[in-house]
C-alpha cells in the first residue's frame, strides 16, 4: 500500500502519478478529507489528555491537603470518557483510511514508458531464432491429442474448463520442465521453498491480492482460505512482520506451486487449451532486497528468467510495460513473451516486477539499515517477483516449435536428462 504520509505531504505528486495509470485521482481527495478528520480527532484528544493530566495533578494536590476532590474526580472521569470516545473515533477513521488504501495501486517508476494501454508497451529485445516450417504446423491442442499427452476434454469433465490433464510423456515433460527450472535457479543463488497453496486472508492482504482482486480468486468456506493465484503470496508471507539484518539481503527464493485463478471477466477471450486456464504450474522467483539495489536486482531477475528460455532455445521477446498497463502492485514491470507458431502471435510466459515497498509496507517486512558509526535504522525492504516461469504458455511454444513433419515432438536437449527420452 502507499504511505499515507506521502499522500498527506505531496498529494499533487500522487495524483499525477495515478493519472499516468489511468486511475481516478478522486480517491486521493477523499483520503485527504478523511485524514484531516483523523488529525482533528488526534488534536482534540491531545488537548483532553493534557487536561486529564492537569486534573490528575490537582486531585493529587487536593488529597495531600486533605481537601474534597470529588468534583475534580468527576471531571476527570468525564474527560476520560471523552478520550475513550475519541480513541474509538480514531480507530474507525484509521479503518476507513486503510480500506481506501487497499484500492490505490503502486506509483509507476519515473523511467518507465508513459502510455494508456498495452498498445503503448515498448519492445526491448527479441531473442532466439524464429523457425520456418515447410509444413503446416499443428497447434498444441492437436499435438497433445494426437500424441495422447494432453487431455483437455477429460480435464473439463473432472473439474470444468480451464483445468488441463497431462498424460504419459506429457506429464513427464511438464515435470522435467519444472525440475529444470528449479535446478537452474538454485544454481544461480535462489533458495528453494515449497509453500502451502491455501493461504489465509491476512496473507492475501499482505501481498495486495485482496480485497481488490477477490472476485478472481478461489476461496474455501467456511475456513476463508484462498487457493493461491501465484506462489508470490505464500513466499512473501514467510517474512511477514519480520525484520532482516542488512547483511541478510538480498534474499532470493524460488518455489514451484500449482496456481489458481478464476479470472472473472475473461469470457470471450481465447480460451483454447493452455491459452487461458484456471489451474497452471509455475516456478516463482522472489527477491527481498534493500531499496538502493532493487532496480539492479530486477535486471538480474529478468536475466534469470531469460536464461531458462535461452537454454530451451525458444523464440521470445522482452516487453517493458507502460504506465497504463503495469500490475497493481508494481512500479516497473517487464513481460517475457514466447512465440506461438500455430496462433501466430506472442504469448505472455513471465512477468518480472519491482514492487518497491508497496507490499512490504502492508506486510511489515523491514530491515535494519546500517548507518555511520554502526547505528541502525529500521526501513522497509523492496520486494521483487518474477515468473521463472509459468509452464502453460511456455508449453504451447515448446510443443509447437519442436514438432516434426510426421507429428512427433523433439524433446529440448536440456530436458532429456530429466525425461529419459528425446522424442514424443
Amino acid at each position: 500500500m502507499l504511505d499515507i504520509k506521502l499522500i498527506r505531504e505531496n498529494p499533487g505528486y500522487v495524483r499525477e502519478k495515478l493519472k499516468l495509470r489511468n486511475e481516478d485521482d478522486a480517491v486521493i481527495l477523499k483520503l485527504q478529507e478523511i485524514d484531516k478528520k483523523r488529525l482533528e480527532i488526534i488534536r482534540k484528544a491531545e488537548v483532553l489528555k493534557e487536561l486529564r493530566n492537569k486534573v490528575s495533578d490537582e486531585i493529587g494536590t487536593m488529597k495531600k491537603a486533605k481537601q474534597n476532590a470529588d468534583d475534580k474526580i468527576a471531571e476527570m472521569k468525564k474527560v476520560s470518557d471523552e478520550i475513550k470516545q475519541f480513541d474509538e473515533d480514531l480507530r474507525k477513521v484509521d479503518e476507513e483510511i486503510e480500506k481506501e488504501l487497499y484500492y490505490i495501486p503502486a506509483l509507476p517508476a519515473d523511467d518507465i514508458p508513459v502510455g494508456k494501454s498495452a498498445d503503448e508497451n515498448v519492445e526491448k529485445i527479441v531473442c532466439g531464432e524464429k523457425l520456418n516450417f515447410d509444413f503446416k504446423v499443428k497447434d498444441h491442442v492437436e499435438l497433445g491429442k494426437s500424441l495422447d499427452i494432453l487431455d483437455f476434454e477429460r480435464g473439463t469433465k473432472i473439474s470444468g474448463s480451464g483445468f488441463p490433464l497431462y498424460k504419459g510423456k506429457g506429464a513427464t515433460i511438464e515435470r522435467a520442465l519444472i525440475n529444470f527450472m528449479l535446478d537452474t535457479h538454485i544454481a544461480n543463488g535462489y533458495k528453494e521453498v515449497m509453500p502451502p497453496v491455501l493461504v489465509n486472508r491476512a496473507s492475501m492482504e499482505a501481498a495486495e491480492k485482496v480485497p481488490k482482486f477477490e472476485e478472481d480468486m478461489y476461496r474455501t468456506d467456511p475456513d476463508d482460505l484462498f487457493a493461491i493465484p501465484t506462489a508470490e503470496v505464500p513466499i512473501i508471507n514467510i517474512h511477514r512482520d519480520e525484520i532482516f539484518r542488512q547483511d541478510e539481503l538480498p534474499l532470493k527464493y524460488c518455489g514451484f506451486t500449482n496456481c489458481f485463478r478464476r479470472e472473472a471477466g475473461s469470457y470471450g477471450k481465447d480460451t483454447k487449451g493452455f491459452l487461458r486456464v484456471h489451474q497452471f504450474n509455475k516456478v516463482e522467483l522472489i527477491n527481498f532486497c534493500t531499496p538502493e539495489k532493487s532496480y539492479e536486482e530486477m535486471e538480474k531477475m529478468m536475466l534469470d528468467a531469460r536464461r531458462i528460455l535461452d537454454e530451451l532455445k525458444v523464440h521470445y521477446r522482452i516487453i517493458e510495460l507502460c504506465t497504463g498497463d503495469i500490475g497493481f502492485s508494481a512500479s516497473k514491470c517487464y513481460d517475457i513473451e514466447v512465440w506461438s507458431y500455430a496462433e501466430d502471435k506472442w504469448l505472455e510466459a513471465s512477468s518480472v516486477s519491482n514492487c518497491t515497498d508497496f507490499q512490504s509496507r502492508r506486510a511489515k517486512i523491514r530491515y535494519k539499515k546500517v548507518l555511520e558509526g554502526g547505528k541502525t535504522k529500521t526501513e522497509l525492504v523492496h520486494i521483487l517477483n518474477g515468473s521463472g516461469l509459468a509452464t502453460s504458455r511456455l508449453m504451447v511454444s515448446l510443443l509447437e516449435s519442436n514438432q516434426t513433419k510426421d507429428g512427433h515432438i523433439i524433446v529440448p536437449e536440456v530436458l532429456r536428462k530429466y525425461t529419459g527420452f528425446d522424442l514424443i
